[in-house]
């Protein structure tokens, strides 16, 4: 892994240096070569002078983050972008046909991938304006519009490609923190269902222990041990974000009605509706998550309560339906948070949730496209 990491960061680094030299060779092999005389010395300078300019500009730095000047607070290799652009202008002018034109577009390609509109834009209004002074200047307008056509398309290209990466990593950043919500309400809904459970046996066997019903206790213990094994392993599940197939929704949910009236003694029927049919496993998910959080509510805030879940396959949509008698003393009060996540499951799978007293009922219901 160490290796690959190394391949990685020098292969880029390999390659922009290769751009630096293959430019100083094809400068040197050039009409206009280098020489240390007259027409051939200034193409040796500006040619160098350009390489220079060229390596602080795209080659890392080996201090970390690149430098600012100190009054404009431009970074360098903002800079030495647009020195090395300049330079090439006027290399151009001094050996005309030359690579030059390429380090042009090159050079401009660059500040459009790399920069924001504020600073790229300038590098590219700089190449332009003196692409057709230069051409003015030589007299060859006519080719130099024709490379200020191809610099402005390098341009558009160069920056579409920025707002497109642009775009990709705002997504990705929105899908990272969406699957974190998503975790987070499933570890919500693990220890909401598995510790209030592992409470009521506990509960249920101090005091079957201070009626030296010791058996019985021993019982209720087992089953919390159990319990929070079960919870364990779905943390587990959830944290590192694997899905394992889950049984049928009918099964699960007689599953979790059975659990129920062990832990509280009351009954849970489940009844369903309409041709049963297995659903995209998120759905599913959200079906079962939503039963659980729902049971688990009537066990914390109506203790005593007995429950009814319904699930229907009606059309195109799955229904389900908690409910319980509205008990005569509230139970433990909640902070909320488990509504939330149900209304943000269904709201994510383009369902709705409802939930609330209903004559003398409290109603869960969930609906969501099938």
């Amino acid at each position: 892994m160490t290796t690959r990491l190394r391949d990685t960061t020098i292969a880029p680094v390999v390659l922009r240096a290769g751009v630096i030299v293959l430019f100083l060779v094809a400068q040197a092999g050039a009409g206009a070569g280098f020489g240390l005389s007259g027409e051939r010395l200034a193409v040796t300078l500006l040619a160098f002078a350009v390489a220079g300019f060229l390596a602080v500009a795209i080659l890392p730095s080996a201090t970390g983050p690149s430098p600012r000047l100190p009054l404009l607070g431009v970074p360098v290799k903002v800079v030495a972008l647009g020195l090395a652009v300049l330079l090439a202008l006027w290399l151009e002018m001094v050996a005309v046909d030359g690579p030059a034109v390429a380090v042009l577009l090159f050079g401009v390609g660059t500040a459009a991938v790399r920069y924001p509109l504020a600073r790229s834009l300038p590098i590219g209004g700089l190449a332009l304006g003196g692409l057709l002074v230069a051409g003015a200047v030589t007299g060859a307008l006519e080719r130099d519009l024709s490379l200020a056509f191809s610099l402005c398309m390098v341009f558009m290209i160069a920056y579409s490609i920025r707002e497109r990466r642009a775009a990709r990593s705002a997504q990705e950043r929105e899908a990272v923190l969406a699957e974190r919500a998503r975790i987070a309400r499933e570890i919500h809904d693990i220890l909401a269902h598995s510790l209030s459970a592992q409470i009521v046996h506990l509960e249920g066997a101090r005091m079957l222990l201070r009626a030296d019903r010791a058996g019985e206790a021993l019982e209720r213990v087992e089953r919390a041990g159990d319990l929070a094994r079960n919870g364990l392993e779905e943390a587990r599940r959830a944290v590192s974000a694997l899905r394992e197939n889950q049984p049928p929704l009918p099964e699960a949910l007689r599953r979790l009605a059975e659990e129920f009236h062990a832990a509280t003694g009351q009954e849970c029927a489940l009844l369903t509706s309409g041709r049963q049919r297995r659903l995209p496993p998120e759905t599913e998910l959200a079906v079962i998550r939503t039963a659980q959080e729902a049971v688990t509510n009537v066990r914390r805030h109506a203790p005593g309560s007995p429950a009814t879940v319904r699930l229907g396959f009606h059309g195109g949509s799955c229904e389900l339906e908690v409910t319980n008698p509205l008990a005569d003393s509230p139970g433990t009060p909640g902070g909320g948070y488990g509504i939330v996540g149900m209304r943000e499951r269904a709201e994510l799978l383009g369902g709705t949730l409802e939930s609330g007293e209903r004559e003398g009922i409290f109603l869960v219901r969930l609906r969501v496209p099938a």
